[in-house]
C-alpha cells in the first residue's frame, strides 16, 4: 500500500513582476497567511499580481474556447513557476462602484430569498379583497405547468386567481414600478431653478427658464395676459405667480418691438409658463448644449407612485408577518433576523420544511453581514451610496455564502472601513474560510489582523526598488523576534504610538468652527465644534454618521457660506469667522490611464520639458516642450502611440501586453530618444524615483522643492514615470496634498476621509508627519479615521456611535484622546485604551 504525501505549500519559484527581486516562497496550503511591508514594497504584486493572477488564469484555462472567449482575462504572471496552485478568488481593495439598479437586498441576494419567501410563506389577497392565509398550495401551484400555474383559490370568496411569483417581485424586472421603472426616483424638474433671481423683473430676466432658445418672447405673452413685468419678481402677486409658473397653453395675439423700431406682430404665440418651457425643450431637442443647460431645472425625486419602494404598488398586498416587501426591505440587517425567527412559528404545519429551508437560508445570509458590523444596513439603501469599506464587506460575506472549498483567497485590505470591533467579526469570516478547506492570503497592515495570521509574510525592507524581497516569514512568534521586522514592533508593542507634539490643552485657543445640525438621516438636533490649527479626528463605527456630518453638513455648509449662499437644510447654524478653503482628499485613484503619471500629476514633468526644449540639439531640429510629451504625436512612438506597451488580441486567450518592439517601453519615438540633458534621455529621467531624481536637478529650484516635497511625503521610491490609477488609496492622498506644501494655510480646511489606507504603521508615523506640516502652515484639519494610532496622536477627538444607522447618530466624546480612552459610552474608547495600555502610553 503505497501512502500519497498531499502538498503543503504554494511553491513560487523566480517571481520578478513590478519591483519583485526574482523571489522564491512558500505558502502554506488551507492556512491563513498575512502579507506585510511598507506601502509599495511589493505586497500586492505577489499576492494580486502573481498568486491569484495565475491562479485565476489557470482555472479559466480549464473553460471552453468558447466561454473564455466572453471572460475578461489575466495574462501569464511574471513568474518562472508556481507548484500546487488552486484556483483563485480576489476581493480588492476597490471594488468597483454598483450601478443605479444596485442595492443592499440585490448585492447580498438577500432579497433573492426574501422573494421567494413573499411567493411561496406569504398571504396574499385575492381580487375581492380577502387575505388568503399562508397555504402549501401556493408552492404545488407553482410546480404547475400552463395556465394554472400559480393559480389558487381563495378559500372565503372561491374565486381562483395568480399569486405572484419569485420573478414578479423583483424591481429589476416584472416587479417594477409602472412609473420609475425600477429606480425608486425619478427626474423631474426642480421649481426652485425656474426663477434665477427673485429681486429681479421678469423683463430683466428673472424666469431662468425662459432664457432658454425661442422663449425669449415669454415675457412680452405674459404682459398680454395680465402679468406685471416690470417689478422684482418678489413683488407680483401670488395669482401673477401662479400664471409664470402654471399658466395654461394657450395662443395670443402679441406685438414684439425690435431695437431698430419696428414691431414684429404675432397672431397665434403660444404661452409657456416656466415648467411648460423647461419640458418642451426637453422633449424637442437633441442638441448637445441645450441638453446640458437643461440639466440645471432637474433633480431626481422620490418616484411619487411607489414613493422610492422601486416596486410595482400591487405587490404590496402580499405580506408575510403583515409586512410587504416594501416595508421589509425598508428593515435594516439587524432587524430582519428576528424579523425572519417570528416567521417559521406562524406557518401551519404542512408549510414547516418549505419554511425552515427558506428562513434558515437567508439566516445564514444574514449573520456574515452583522459579523462585519454591517447590521445597520438597510435591503432598500442604494448600492451606490456604500463606502469602498462597505462594499468589500458585502463581497466577502457573498463569498462566504457560497461555501466553496479548496480555493485560494486573496484579499486586499479587508479591513478598509472597519472599525476596531468590527475587525473581529471579520477574524471569524476569514477564520470559517480557512475552516472550509480554503487557504487565505491576505494583504494587510492592522497588527490585530496580522497578529491573528497561521503565517506571516513580510517584504520589504523598503518601498519600490528598496523593496521587493522576502523580508522575514513565519509564525506570528517568529516574526515578532526577528530583529529585521518592520511590523514586529507594532504586533509587540515595542513600537512609539504617540509620534507627534500634541495640542489637547486649550484646544480652541485658536478659535472654533461650530456647527448645529436639525435632522439628516440619523443625526437630530446635533451641535459640535472643532477646534482651528488643530488635528481633529472623527471616529466611530461605520454608519454613525461621520460621512454625514463632515461631508454631507460640514464641508457643503462652509462652502455656501463663503458664497453667501443659503446653508444646507439641514444645517440650523455655522460659527466660522476664518476658514475660506476647503481641500477634500481622499484615496481615489488619480487618473484613469497610464499616461497619468507621477511626473505629469505633480506638474513637474512641464518643467522638465522645458529644460529639454532649451538643449542646443533640441533647438536645431526646432523642437519645442510639446515634442517631449509622449501624448502628443510629434514626440510618441508611432508603434505604441506613446504608452509603451501594446495588446495583442489572440481570441479566446488572454489578451498579451508585449513592450513596444519599436521603442522598447521608452514612449518616445528616436529623434526625441536622442536629445539628452545632463547625459539622460527624457526616457532616462521617468525611470529615475523620486529620490534618485533629486540630485539630479540640484540647480533646478522649481524641480528640485517639489522632488523634496514628494520625498517628504514618503513618496521617494515612486518612480516619476509610475502610472498613478495604480498607486495605493494611501499613496494617492498623499500625491494629491503635494501642490499644497509650502504655503500658508491660515483659512484652509483640510479634510481627509480614511488616509490610513493601504498605509503600514511606519507610513502612518509618516503621515502624521505630514498632518504636522499642514498644521505649521496654519491649516486646520479634520480626519475621519477608524486606525487607533491615528486617533491616539490627535489633538481633538469627536467620536459617534454608539454603534451604526438608528443606533448610531450620537456624539459620544467631544475632546482629547485621552477622554476618549477613558468614556465608558465609547466602544472606540474601550479599544483606544486597550492600545495605549499595550504600548505603555
Amino acid at each position: 500500500m503505497t501512502t500519497t504525501h498531499l502538498p503543503q505549500n504554494i511553491l513560487v519559484h523566480d517571481a520578478y513582476i513590478h519591483n519583485l527581486k526574482h523571489i522564491d516562497v512558500a505558502i502554506p496550503l488551507n492556512k491563513f497567511t498575512a502579507i506585510s511591508g511598507l506601502s509599495g514594497s511589493g505586497k500586492s504584486s505577489l499576492a494580486l499580481g502573481v498568486l491569484y493572477a495565475e491562479g485565476s488564469r489557470r482555472y479559466l484555462e480549464a473553460l471552453s474556447t468558447y466561454t473564455r472567449r466572453r471572460i475578461t482575462q489575466a495574462p501569464a504572471s511574471a513568474v518562472q513557476s508556481i507548484q500546487y496552485l488552486p484556483a483563485a478568488i480576489a476581493l480588492r481593495q476597490r471594488p468597483s462602484v454598483p450601478n443605479i439598479r444596485s442595492t443592499v437586498g440585490t448585492m447580498t441576494e438577500s432579497l433573492n430569498i426574501i422573494r421567494l419567501m413573499f411567493s411561496r410563506l406569504g398571504s396574499h389577497r385575492c381580487p375581492n379583497g380577502h387575505q388568503v392565509p399562508p397555504t402549501i398550495e401556493v408552492a404545488r401551484a407553482m410546480a404547475k405547468e400552463g395556465a394554472e400555474m400559480g393559480e389558487i383559490t381563495c378559500p372565503t370568496c372561491g374565486v381562483r386567481f395568480r399569486v405572484p411569483g419569485a420573478e414578479d417581485f423583483a424591481f429589476n424586472s416584472t416587479g417594477a414600478c409602472p412609473t420609475c421603472g425600477g429606480l425608486g426616483r425619478v427626474r423631474q424638474i426642480d421649481p426652485d431653478t425656474l426663477i434665477g433671481d427673485e429681486t429681479k423683473s421678469i423683463q430683466d430676466g428673472a424666469v431662468a427658464a425662459w432664457r432658454l432658445p425661442g422663449r425669449n418672447f415669454m415675457p412680452t405673452v405674459v404682459q398680454q395676459i395680465g402679468v406685471r413685468i416690470d417689478v422684482p419678481y418678489k413683488d407680483l402677486t401670488p395669482k401673477e405667480k401662479d400664471i409664470v409658473l402654471h399658466g395654461p397653453k394657450k395662443q395670443y395675439k402679441i406685438s414684439i418691438p425690435s431695437s431698430t423700431g419696428r414691431v414684429f406682430n404675432m397672431d397665434h404665440a403660444l404661452y409657456e409658463n416656466a415648467f411648460n418651457a423647461v419640458e418642451d425643450t426637453a422633449q424637442n431637442t437633441s442638441n448637445e448644449r441645450t441638453l446640458k443647460r437643461l440639466d440645471r431645472f432637474y433633480n431626481f425625486g422620490v418616484c411619487p407612485t411607489c414613493h422610492g419602494s422601486r416596486f410595482n404598488p400591487k405587490l404590496l398586498t402580499s405580506l408575510i408577518q403583515g409586512l410587504n416587501i416594501a416595508q421589509v426591505s425598508q428593515l435594516t440587517i439587524g432587524e430582519l433576523l428576528p424579523f425572519n425567527a417570528r416567521i417559521l412559528p406562524a406557518l401551519p404545519q404542512d408549510m414547516q420544511i418549505l419554511g425552515q429551508r427558506l428562513t434558515v437560508e437567508l439566516a445564514q445570509n444574514l449573520q456574515p453581514l452583522v459579523d462585519l458590523g454591517l447590521d445597520y444596513l438597510t435591503l432598500d439603501r442604494a448600492g451606490m451610496t456604500l463606502s469602498t469599506g462597505e462594499l468589500q464587506r458585502i463581497q466577502l460575506t457573498k463569498t462566504i455564502h457560497n461555501e466553496t472549498t479548496g480555493v485560494l483567497y486573496v484579499l486586499d485590505e479587508p479591513s478598509v472601513g472597519l472599525h476596531p470591533d468590527n475587525v473581529q467579526g471579520l477574524l471569524k469570516i476569514l477564520r470559517r474560510l480557512v475552516a472550509l478547506g480554503n487557504t487565505l492570503v491576505v494583504v494587510e497592515h492592522d497588527p490585530s489582523i496580522i497578529a491573528s495570521a497561521d503565517h506571516i509574510l513580510e517584504i520589504g525592507p523598503g518601498a519600490g526598488v528598496k523593496g521587493g524581497r522576502i523580508l522575514t516569514q513565519g509564525s506570528v512568534a517568529h516574526v515578532e523576534h526577528n530583529p529585521k521586522s518592520l511590523i514586529a514592533p507594532f504586533l509587540t508593542g515595542q513600537a512609539q504610538l504617540i509620534s507627534r507634539q500634541q495640542h489637547t490643552a486649550n484646544v480652541f485657543d485658536q478659535g472654533k468652527i461650530g456647527l448645529h445640525i436639525t435632522d439628516i438621516f440619523n443625526l437630530h438636533d446635533l451641535q459640535v465644534d472643532f477646534p482651528l490649527n488643530r488635528l481633529s479626528v472623527v471616529s466611530g463605527f461605520s454608519g454613525a454618521g461621520k460621512t454625514t456630518l463632515i461631508l454631507k453638513s460640514l464641508i457643503p455648509a462652509i462652502k455656501a457660506q463663503n458664497k453667501h449662499a443659503p446653508l444646507p437644510q439641514q444645517v440650523a447654524s455655522l460659527t466660522n469667522d476664518k476658514i475660506r478653503h476647503i481641500q477634500m482628499i481622499d484615496s481615489t485613484p488619480i487618473g484613469k490611464t497610464n499616461r497619468s503619471t507621477v511626473a505629469t500629476y505633480s506638474g513637474i514633468f512641464d518643467r522638465i520639458r522645458a529644460l529639454f526644449a532649451q538643449t542646443p540639439a533640441a533647438k536645431a531640429q526646432k523642437m519645442t516642450a510639446s515634442t517631449f510629451s509622449y501624448n502628443l504625436k510629434d514626440g510618441a512612438c508611432p508603434t505604441c502611440g506613446g504608452t509603451g506597451t501594446i495588446d495583442l488580441d489572440i481570441q479566446y486567450l488572454p489578451d498579451i501586453e508585449q513592450v513596444c518592439p519599436t521603442c522598447h517601453g521608452q514612449r518616445y519615438n528616436p529623434q526625441v530618444l536622442g536629445i539628452k540633458w545632463q547625459g539622460y534621455t527624457i526616457a532616462d529621467i521617468l525611470a529615475l524615483s523620486v529620490t534618485e531624481a533629486i540630485p539630479v536637478f540640484a540647480k533646478e529650484q522649481a524641480i528640485t522643492t517639489m522632488l523634496t516635497t514628494l520625498a517628504e511625503m514618503g513618496l521617494g521610491y515612486l518612480a516619476l514615470g509610475e502610472a498613478t490609477p495604480i498607486l495605493s488609496g494611501g499613496e494617492a492622498q498623499r500625491l494629491k496634498l503635494t501642490t499644497q506644501m509650502g504655503r500658508q494655510q491660515k483659512d484652509t480646511l483640510y479634510v481627509f476621509d480614511e488616509p490610513s489606507v493601504g498605509l503600514h504603521p511606519k507610513d502612518i508615523q509618516t503621515l502624521l508627519k505630514v498632518f504636522d506640516r499642514l498644521l505649521g502652515q496654519g491649516a486646520t484639519v479634520i480626519t475621519i479615521e477608524h486606525d487607533l494610532s491615528i486617533i491616539a496622536n490627535a489633538d481633538y477627538c469627536v467620536d459617534m456611535g454608539p454603534r451604526g444607522g438608528a443606533a448610531g447618530g450620537q456624539i459620544l466624546v467631544a475632546g482629547s484622546p485621552a477622554a476618549l480612552a477613558k468614556s465608558p459610552n465609547s466602544i472606540t474608547g474601550h479599544y483606544l485604551q486597550q492600545e495605549l495600555q499595550r504600548f505603555n502610553q
